[in-house]
């Protein structure tokens, strides 16, 4: 069996991080196109309750998302690893034991969530019509929280391997399905909420689907573990995946924190946040990309012990997310109004919407800097670094932030709070990160463990 090529050791590091970056954004975004046209569908109801009860379930499905994501980063992290230090077959064993541990963690964690979706939810400040809505929407969509998980796995073992028009298709078919199923299930068959829970199930397992035969079947990298393979690499996988499971909630914990602090404004206010949560993910597709796209990029490389490479790859990833997002945020500002109106927003969910697209989007830029950071902190040896930074951001300094500057500003300053801490960490995160990769010292540890 042909060992697999460590790829992105050789040619541009800047071309390396633009396609990875865009194939992965565009993959993403189509995996979060599920939900912007599940949101999409049911604004047409003209029924803003509605719209409320979707973000509010939407917030709990990407905590558990998150720890997807966590997993998903040491996947890419070992198997990356393996390949630039010409360990195919290790590789290959390392991807299949990734598989196992993070489907049975995402199942646990998805019963754990169902037996106590209404409480979370009261937390999170749903109540009444809008309370019940969310958890009958819940009860239907995570069950296959599983498949996600194996489904975005498969996604990002691809993209270590280096193909990554494969593993961006397997998130482009989950949401062109949902492109064809939302309006035939919501509108036309007049299942509303219910139909749009359904349309995600349908979508996640078209994902798990394609991404496993493409990983198993196309580039031959699974493997039946033996006994000891999930012995031997249960240390190294929980070494990344732990940290990054609680980088990644970070986030989540951040979007629960703002929506609270929302909800205090009533439920057009949360409407309008709950459309400006899905525009984020969909516009900055290739901000939350980053760090993904380029974990792989730095991980051959220090697995190959090219130290200046490493950080040629980090220098061209910040250069394209100050690109990306000063495209993105132009595009927002001009598009916004016709945004909030294809929501059938009322005034005050269109405010939010315009103080986002006209002033915090810009903040993405700082946003994406921490996910670099990230990227070279998990790759090199120092997953706890980006921890901290997160929780720097969503845990420290968001609370304060958003409930002061919404006692201050209304709905309309929770929004800048959230742009606020992005930019005050992100250019901490970016500085250490960067002078890190520069002094090379997880590049030599990694060099020194091939010998």
């Amino acid at each position: 069996m042909a060992v697999p090529k460590a790829k992105f050791t050789t040619g541009s590091t800047m071309r390396h991080v633009v396609v990875m970056t865009m194939t992965g954004a565009l993959g993403l975004s189509f995996m979060f196109l599920v939900d912007f046209l599940a949101l999409f569908w049911v604004s047409q109801l003209r029924d803003e309750v509605l719209i409320s009860a979707i973000g509010f379930a939407a917030t709990i499905q990407f905590f558990a998302v998150s720890v997807a994501i966590g997993m998903m980063i040491a996947g890419v992290a070992l198997v990356s690893r393996s390949l630039g230090m010409g360990k195919g077959n290790r590789a290959r064993r390392i991807a299949s034991v990734v598989l196992i541990y993070s489907t049975g963690i995402q199942s646990l964690l998805a019963l754990l969530i169902f037996a106590f979706r209404r409480d979370i939810l009261m937390w999170t400040g749903a109540e009444g019509e809008t309370l019940e809505v969310a958890v009958h929407f819940l009860a239907i969509s995570l069950p296959s929280l599983p498949l996600i998980v194996m489904g975005m796995c498969a996604s990002s073992i691809l993209r270590a391997v280096g193909d990554a028009w494969r593993s961006m298709l397997v998130t482009v078919i989950g949401g062109a399905v949902a492109v064809v199923l939302d309006p035939l299930l919501i509108v036309v068959l007049g299942l509303g909420v219910e139909g749009a829970a359904i349309v995600i199930v349908i979508s996640r397992l078209m994902m798990t689907v394609v991404g496993l035969y493409w990983l198993g079947v196309t580039h031959r990298m699974m493997a039946k573990p033996a006994q000891w393979d999930m012995v031997a690499f249960l240390k190294p996988y929980l070494a990344i995946a732990l940290p990054a499971v609680a980088t990644q909630l970070s986030t989540p914990f951040g979007n629960w924190v703002l929506i609270r602090a929302i909800a205090e404004h009533g439920d057009s206010a949360v409407a309008g946040f709950g459309v400006v949560s899905r525009l984020t993910i969909l516009g900055f597709g290739g901000i939350y990309a980053l760090s993904g796209a380029i974990g792989g990029i730095i991980g051959q490389n220090a697995g190959a012990g090219l130290r200046d490479r490493v950080a040629g790859a980090y220098a061209d990833a910040l250069k394209f997310c100050a690109i990306y997002t000063g495209i993105t945020w132009a595009l927002m500002a001009v598009f916004a109004d016709l945004i909030a109106a294809a929501f059938g927003l009322s005034p005050e969910g269109t405010h939010i919407v315009k103080m986002f697209a006209y002033y915090a989007a810009g903040s993405f830029v700082f946003t994406g800097a921490l996910f670099v950071s990230n990227a070279a902190f998990n790759n090199l040896g120092r997953p706890l670094w980006a921890t901290i930074s997160n929780w720097l951001r969503d845990g420290i300094l968001m609370l304060p932030l958003a409930f002061s500057m919404g006692a201050i500003w209304g709905a309309g300053g929770v929004v800048m709070a959230q742009a606020a801490a992005n930019t005050m960490v992100g250019i901490g995160a970016a500085v250490v990160g960067w002078r890190y990769v520069r002094a090379g010292r997880g590049i030599e540890a990694r060099t020194r463990a091939k010998a």
